[in-house]
């Protein structure tokens, strides 16, 4: 089990997700050892929502950091939830293909993946050159 998975499901409760009624909280290590949480805040206007892995990179960056080194996310689901495809970009702007990725259910489901898994062939600065 992850030690970030306690964080991420005490700010899972915070989520704003009146809609879909599906809350998703997010905790991420940064390098510093700092930990970071985010939680799914949803507008009635869907598209305006914010994700809980983007929540916790955005005051990750705030903070003035800018490495993730894990990264863990719960959701009230059967299985465990991916994070969505955009925020599989925003997880690789800020850590290495390796970063361990806990994807959790509310009852105790764990997988286990890397970034490099979730988003292979990912874009990067690189591809600006």
């Amino acid at each position: 089990m992850s030690d970030l998975l306690p964080s991420a499901l005490s700010v899972r409760e915070n989520a704003h997700a009146p809609y879909s009624k599906f809350q998703v909280g997010a905790a991420l290590r940064a390098k510093s050892g700092t930990v970071y949480v985010g939680c799914n805040v949803e507008n009635v206007a869907y598209p305006e929502g914010t994700c809980a892995e983007a929540g916790a990179i955005a005051a990750m960056v705030a903070a003035g950091e800018r490495e993730i080194v894990e990264i863990c996310v719960v959701a009230g689901s059967p299985t465990p939830v991916p994070p969505c495809g955009g925020c599989r970009q925003k997880i690789a702007e800020f850590a290495a293909g390796d970063v361990p990725v806990v994807l959790a259910t509310t009852s105790g489901v764990l997988e286990k993946t890397t970034v490099a898994a979730l988003l292979p062939g990912a874009f990067d600065a690189g591809h600006m050159a």
